[in-house]
């Protein structure tokens, strides 16, 4: 459909933010109401039971800073797990000397390396043969194949008893004991189609999950596994919508990556509205905190670059170029100096210095590197996805 003239757009935000507005004057009151109004000296809502509580609430990542490793994270052989949508296998690289060291064939069609909550096993998710393949941080080799529905994706809940399977083609959400591997239950989302990728709240009580391929996000109660709402984008791409999102540091906004838009929406942080759009470029689609949590990376997929962006503000700092590349999704090393992230479309890995976005290294993969993962990662608990941690 055709983007409105950037005065209409405008407008629509405009119009948006002043029915927030309204909403908050309305009087409501009713749970889950999640309007955007001051919290100042009123009581907080309780964090998801079992969840470590947030040190910081000003960064809610300040247990992931440079080099804060758990004990199980130390124990992990340093490497760059590379999983490829086309050729059904996941490369391992060694992070000192860019060097391939593994290749193992898993077919299918890999699409993410996820750590698990205690980031002690590392899955392989394959959607077209419903399995997800475990593999050991220790030596990084793979294990047994785990039958799960459909993971393009996949999550954990904030106290780890639960694994969530991201089922895109099925449009549902199905919850596993991350163990045994049993079904718990499932969470259909009819009005997500190309349900994607997701983020919590501080508290760990909500998730907002991205709707690829119907241009708006869905807001699920992870405690009690329902749907809440949806939020539809101003501009709604019904193909290739929005993919990531990402947490700021203090909880205020979600950015929420939309690759045809060519830009990040902003919603705000009780995910009722979108209040504003930040150009970035063609094809943005993964978002990635510096290890201080001070700056986000906006992979631009289409456009061959990376914005960085002030994560509270949402400031454009600066625009790295990787010449004929094509960014997609990965991570920023243990100590912060490196942001390693897959080449979707040239079957390459790309390393860039977070201090200048200076080019390191271009390593020849296989066919359609997708989710990378960077292991180990510092903090307390992983989310899930790339390794989300906390």
């Amino acid at each position: 459909m055709p983007l409105p003239a950037p005065r209409a757009r405008a407008a629509v935000l405009a119009l948006a933010a002043v029915l927030v507005v309204a909403g908050c004057t309305s009087g409501s009151g009713a749970p889950g109401a999640g309007t955007a109004t001051s919290t100042a000296g009123a009581a907080q809502p309780a964090s998801y039971p079992g969840m470590a509580p947030v040190a910081d609430p000003h960064d809610i990542y300040a247990d992931a800073g440079a080099n804060m490793l758990s004990d199980v994270a130390k124990k992990a052989k340093p490497l760059v797990y590379v999983p490829h949508t086309r050729s059904g296998d996941v490369w391992t690289i060694d992070p000192a000397t860019f060097r391939v060291v593994g290749k193992y064939r898993l077919g299918g069609e890999l699409q993410h390396v996820v750590p698990s909550w205690d980031m002690s096993t590392l899955y392989a998710s394959d959607d077209t043969t419903d399995k997800v393949t475990p593999f050991d941080p220790v030596t990084g080799l793979p294990g047994k194949n785990i039958p799960v529905t459909d993971p393009y994706n996949m999550y954990f809940t904030p106290d780890g008893r639960s694994a969530i399977s991201v089922a895109e083609a099925r449009r549902k959400l199905v919850f596993y004991d991350p163990h045994t591997w049993a079904v718990q239950g499932e969470l259909p989302t009819p009005q997500c189609a190309g349900i994607d990728h997701a983020d919590y709240t501080p508290d760990g009580r909500t998730a907002v999950f991205t709707c690829e391929f119907d241009g708006r996000v869905a807001v699920v109660d992870l405690l009690d596994r329902k749907v809440l709402r949806t939020v539809d984008m101003p501009v709604r791409h019904m193909r290739m919508g929005p993919q990531d999102i990402k947490t700021a540091p203090d909880g205020s906004v979600f950015y929420v990556a939309d690759s045809q838009e060519g830009g990040v929406w902003v919603i705000d942080g009780a995910a009722t509205t979108v209040v504003r759009e930040i150009p970035t470029g063609p094809g943005a689609h993964g978002l990635y905190l510096s290890r201080d949590a001070k700056r986000l990376f906006v992979t631009n997929r289409l456009d061959g670059s990376v914005s960085v962006l002030d994560a509270y503000t949402g400031a454009v700092l600066t625009r790295w170029a990787i010449p004929g590349g094509s960014p997609d999704m990965g991570n920023v090393t243990a100590d912060g100096s490196q942001l390693w992230l897959s080449g979707r479309y040239t079957h390459e890995v790309y390393v860039l210095s977070t201090t200048d976005g200076r080019l390191l290294a271009r390593i020849p993969v296989g066919d359609g590197p997708h989710g990378l993962c960077v292991w180990p990662q510092p903090g307390r608990w992983s989310l899930g996805h790339t390794g989300i941690t906390r």
